[in-house]
């Protein structure tokens, strides 16, 4: 009788599709709402945002969430992410014009031809901190414009489009989620604790250069084992059509017109940059700014009416399965809300540090807000509906207020790179056509190695009284 070999694949392999993943877990919520009590804390309006009361968290009546209103989350979704769902198509018009100039391809054509084909690797580690620290300055969503270039980049390198991912995606989420200036998690946090605004910088700062460095060791790592190893490659099948450069290297110049197209993108984005920090800007600004410079792109190109009308199709044909996963993503948010657990989940997750020695509390509170992420992927949003809660708890246990809010921050900024509840995250891999099923296959490795380097700093952190 023949052996009969069962060939068993490896864990990342039988990651689910990311339409499959996302509905187990509306299914999972779902099913939580009749498992866990519904429960709220009191919240007070300061400064015109709605900060958590410690120690007044009760329970409610239970809000289950029948199958008919499970199905409902979805198109409430949908409705409730309208603004990054439109940033996503607009930023796929924007780029979809500057694509059909040629301004892109002739643009990285003719770096990658004067920095030269020898210095691949050199690339790769300064467009991943070049990406970082747009991040860590600029923000999240407001650089969703800069990730095709990235896709560009990467295959005329010889890469593919996961490893353009690593570049910019990457790159960004752990500069903007490790940034010592974030407003979001730890201007938020430092205002709810009364601590000097970005405060203990410093060892912030070497955290966040430490992960990006590890960042693009993988993303050169990747980028070796592909060229030697081509079959290795998780980018296979991804549409790379209008991405990859279309003639050979050292045929490639910028022409007056090019030059135009580029100048007019990059004053979009001062433009934007400017909006964002003294005006108040967020992403219906952002995406009316895309929609102007692709006009502006069409009439400078000289481009018909009818040329600029299938621009936009195409652009929108293409991005629309990444908008499509940002409003399905959002229906979780909608389902939390709805069954009234989000404050359960947080309530009894400080309940189980309380009697954990000092080094496990602090790491122990870090994943706590990894898993809380998941269920409230806006980072100022779950500063004000934890940090009350964390705040006197790590008090409680002899942590600072300094390393609590570290904690938050770690839990919350690493975990978006695996997030598939956070729209900005979808929004980006969409930009360069990455399903967050491969996203994952590639980005886990890196993120337990992130996760082991925050803890130690976390250790530190602890043992000098980090404050």
């Amino acid at each position: 009788m023949s052996n009969i070999h069962i060939e068993r694949k490896p864990w990342y392999k039988r990651i689910p599709h990311a339409v499959t993943m996302l509905f187990g877990i509306i299914i999972l919520v779902t099913v939580l709402t009749h498992i866990l009590p519904a429960g709220t804390y009191e919240r007070i309006l300061i400064d015109g945002r709605k900060i958590v009361v410690p120690n007044s968290y009760t329970t409610i009546e239970s809000t289950p969430i029948g199958i008919l209103n499970m199905f409902r989350a979805i198109p409430l979704g949908f409705k409730s992410a309208a603004e990054i769902i439109f940033i996503v198509l607009a930023g796929a018009i924007m780029f979809g014009f500057m694509e059909q100039s040629k301004a892109v391809e002739n643009s990285v054509g003719t770096l990658v031809n004067k920095l030269g084909l020898k210095n691949k690797n050199a690339i790769i580690i300064i467009m991943t901190f070049i990406y970082g620290l747009l991040g860590v300055a600029v923000g999240y969503e407001n650089n969703i414009a800069m990730v095709p270039i990235a896709a560009v980049l990467s295959l005329a390198l010889g890469g593919d489009l996961i490893l353009a991912a690593g570049i910019s995606v990457g790159a960004m989420t752990i500069g903007f989620g490790l940034s010592p200036i974030n407003p979001y998690t730890v201007g938020t946090g430092h205002k709810i604790a009364e601590l000097p605004m970005f405060s203990g910088a410093f060892l912030r700062s070497i955290l966040c250069l430490i992960s990006l460095s590890i960042m693009a060791y993988y993303n050169v790592r990747y980028f070796n084992k592909i060229v030697k190893h081509p079959e290795k490659s998780l980018g296979k099948g991804l549409d790379i059509s209008n991405l990859s450069l279309s003639r050979p290297i050292e045929n490639y110049k910028i022409s007056i017109n090019n030059w135009m197209i580029i100048s007019i993108f990059i004053i979009g984005l001062l433009v934007i940059l400017y909006g964002v920090f003294n005006l108040g800007w967020y992403l219906n600004e952002l995406s009316a700014v895309f929609l102007m410079i692709a006009v502006l792109c069409g009439i400078v190109s000289r481009m018909d009416a009818t040329t600029m009308s299938e621009t936009v199709l195409k652009a929108v044909a293409i991005a629309a399965p990444g908008a499509f996963m940002v409003g399905y993503a959002t229906s979780i948010k909608v389902l939390m809300e709805m069954g009234n657990i989000g404050d359960t989940i947080s309530y009894n997750l400080s309940l189980m540090l309380k009697d954990l020695p000092l080094y496990a509390s602090a790491i122990s509170m870090s994943v706590s807000q990894t898993v809380i992420n998941f269920f409230i992927p806006s980072g100022s949003g779950q500063a004000l509906a934890t940090l009350p809660v964390m705040l006197p708890l790590g008090e409680s246990l002899g942590l600072t207020r300094q390393i609590t809010i570290l904690a938050f921050q770690i839990g919350d900024g690493l975990s978006n790179l695996i997030n598939p509840t956070l729209g900005g995250l979808i929004a980006m891999l969409s930009m360069c056509r990455v399903p967050i099923d491969r996203w994952i296959r590639f980005i886990f490795p890196i993120l337990i190695s992130l996760f082991i380097i925050a803890a130690a700093t976390l250790i530190i952190a602890v043992a000098i009284n980090y404050n």
